[in-house]
């Protein structure tokens, strides 16, 4: 019975030998191999679902736990204070001063459109549209005088243009010519100078235009409180003697307005 149990014995190690050198052989070659201290020392961290990490040549898959936890995790949204598109509103028009002033000068009234002032436009349309009236006007009106003026000075009996601002019913000898003569300069003088102020005007509001474009771009955000205010309130200031250190009783007082600026 003894020699029976130790053959038995010899036969099932044998075999165990045998099949773990076989299982051996079949395991193909650098396979990380897992062992319970690897598993251990497994980082639990979540990992997002159909994914996998290598960690110290250990294959960690998410269990359904971790995937679970990802899933349910909220996300917070932060909005940047400086991005002009905010939620729930509208985006904040920050105009560029050195383009609305490029504008403006291209044409007038276009850098006020650039600005957003619309209201602006009418009135810089109709101040171009009568001073450039008001320079053909007076520039024809000159033209007229001058030639009558250049007429009635020449000798040349057939130049008669100073005779058409007269009535057909008046005669030439009728008139003095000292103050035909006069007359035709003075008034030839009177409307090269409203023609050249008119010129002027057009050049100033043009310019106008431009520093308007400049200076409402620049202060297209100014902040404007509400506490801004002046007060102006009756004040009586007594008045004190002269090298004295305080007021004295005796004095008078002066009545006057006392202001204060809030802001």
């Amino acid at each position: 019975m003894p020699m029976k149990r130790f053959l038995r014995y010899c036969l099932l190690t044998v075999m165990a030998v045998v099949a773990i050198l076989s299982a051996e052989a079949q395991e193909p070659a650098g396979s990380p191999r897992v062992t319970q201290e690897a598993a251990v020392r497994r980082p639990r961290r979540p990992l997002p679902a159909d994914s996998a990490a290598y960690v110290e040549g250990v294959i960690a898959v998410p269990t359904p736990y971790e995937v679970e936890a990802e899933n349910d995790t909220v996300k917070t949204v932060v909005e940047d204070p400086d991005n002009p598109y905010l939620v729930g509103k509208k985006k904040i028009f920050n105009p560029d001063p050195t383009r609305a002033v490029w504008m403006s000068a291209l044409c007038p009234g276009l850098g006020q459109i650039y600005n957003r002032r619309y209201w602006k436009l009418p009135i810089v349309v109709g101040g171009f549209m009568g001073l450039a009236y008001g320079t053909t006007w007076n520039n024809n009106q000159y033209t007229d005088y001058t030639r009558a003026y250049r007429d009635l000075l020449d000798s040349d009996p057939d130049t008669k243009s100073y005779m058409n601002f007269f009535p057909p019913t008046t005669q030439e000898a009728d008139l003095d010519p000292k103050w035909l003569a006069n007359v035709m300069k003075t008034r030839k003088d009177y409307y090269r100078r409203n023609r050249d102020l008119c010129i002027i005007g057009m050049v100033g509001l043009y310019l106008l235009c431009i520093v308007d474009a400049y200076v409402d771009a620049s202060l297209a955000h100014f902040d404007i409180s509400p506490d801004v205010a002046m007060d102006v309130a009756p004040a009586v200031i007594p008045n004190s003697q002269q090298g004295a250190p305080t007021p004295s009783l005796s004095s008078k007082a002066s009545v006057g307005l006392q202001w204060a600026l809030t802001f």
